[in-house]
């Protein structure tokens, strides 16, 4: 949605952005004078009766919340909602849409009731009455975005909806981190995270462990024998099974162990979720001598300068719906980062094996792909990957999909 505000700025809409405020938005949207920031409240303490009983309770508070902070700005001539979340907003932005005769655009990118489903039967009551919001009120909205080919078959089939298909596209600060910003952010990093200290002696301005400044003629070097760099970035939800990647290391540090000439390795896992702390403490019990891992959370602007510093992403998104793309990948690919994607049922509208990135299937797979890290690098960095500038694609396509439906002097996201 940041990414939507910003196009639509740099384009000289006026955008009002609601949203949580408890991370820092990117400087970009910050700084743009075209954006303006309406935060909502999140809500905390409503844990009273039973699980279903606060269920309930939250969306009817939410939904009162929402509207109340919709109809209290200036009136919009679009509203711009991402789906999911869409229980309570979609209704919401509907009827603030009434309100103001404001036309509506759902940005379809997963249903939020497969999502729903991870974590309840497919049977359950709250997972059909999901459901049943979803088609309902999604069918109520004026013109809806989605993010692949195969959700726009399946709006159409299911939903009746009609969609447009639009693909991220990684913003124009998701490229290639220059070496002096490399050793700027892992020198910053070493202050609070163990792996990115040098491997001997504690950090210092001139080294840390995937970079060193030469004494001689200043200039920052990746120093011989130094660990490969493996990020991947995730909400820590119950579509994304990390124990896969874990098995994976588990089979990395055995062939370490068996004599394979395989670099030392750090995994860097950002984000936060409510399974973090199962997964951290899952990491804990782990004991390797050739791979450390840590599970920072970065600053908007720390996250693609290091995307731009890694030697590898691992994405473990699965869709629960298997019908959205995992936006990470988009932003690895914008960072000319090679990728090894597990499979689900669309990812080939984005990774295609073989030729942009590697798919595998389970923890054997990946870690056979490991195995063959200094060459998948220097492959995949050399030939595969078309590493160019930003041309503007996911500014010029939400801009000209939204001047087909017509003039948008101000938007509401």
């Amino acid at each position: 949605m940041q990414y939507h505000a910003l196009a639509l700025a740099r384009h000289g809409r006026r955008v009002a952005l609601l949203g949580y405020l408890q991370t820092r938005p990117h400087p970009d949207v910050l700084n743009s004078k075209n954006i303006r920031l309406v935060p909502v409240a999140e809500l905390c303490g409503l844990r009273v009766g039973p699980k279903l009983f606060q269920y309930v309770l939250k969306v009817l508070v939410q939904s009162v919340q929402l509207l109340y902070t919709l109809l209290r700005i200036d009136q919009p001539s679009y509203i711009l909602l991402q789906n999911p979340p869409g229980l309570p907003s979609i209704a919401v932005a509907w009827l603030a849409g009434l309100w103001w005769g404001s036309k509506l655009i759902v940005d379809w990118h997963n249903y939020g009731y497969t999502i729903l489903s991870l974590s309840h039967r497919r049977s359950h009551p709250l997972v059909l009455i999901a459901e049943w919001y979803e088609k309902l009120f999604g069918r109520l909205s004026d013109y809806n975005l989605c993010v692949t080919d195969a959700m726009k078959r399946d709006l159409w089939v299911n939903f009746r909806i009609k969609a447009v298909t639009l693909y991220d596209k990684p913003a124009s600060y998701f490229k290639e981190t220059p070496l002096d910003l490399q050793h700027k952010l892992f020198i910053k990093l070493a202050k609070d995270y163990e792996p990115f200290k040098p491997r001997a002696g504690s950090p210092s301005a001139d080294r840390s462990a995937f970079t060193e400044r030469d004494g001689k003629n200043g200039n920052v070097v990746k120093p011989r024998g130094r660990p490969a760099l493996l990020i991947s970035s995730t909400s820590w939800t119950e579509d994304e099974d990390f124990s896969v990647l874990l098995r994976a290391l588990e089979d990395y540090e055995r062939f370490i162990k068996e004599g394979a000439k395989l670099p030392a390795l750090v995994c860097v896992i950002t984000g936060k979720g409510p399974l973090k702390d199962y997964y951290n403490g899952l990491i804990q019990k782990l004991h390797f001598r050739h791979i450390q891992i840590c599970t920072p959370w970065l600053e908007a602007e720390d996250y693609p300068l290091l995307l731009g510093s890694a030697d590898l992403g691992v994405c473990l998104h699965k869709s629960s719906s298997g019908l959205d793309l995992p936006m990470k990948v988009v932003d690895m690919f914008g960072c000319c980062l090679p990728v090894c994607a597990i499979h689900f049922e669309c990812l080939h509208e984005l990774v295609k094996h073989n030729k942009n990135g590697l798919i595998f299937r389970d923890s054997k797979e990946l870690a056979e792909q490991l195995k063959v890290l200094p060459g998948l690098v220097s492959t995949f960095a050399s030939l595969l990957f078309k590493c160019e500038p930003d041309t503007g694609k996911n500014i010029s396509n939400i801009v000209l999909v939204l001047s087909l439906w017509g003039q948008t002097p101000e938007l509401q996201l």
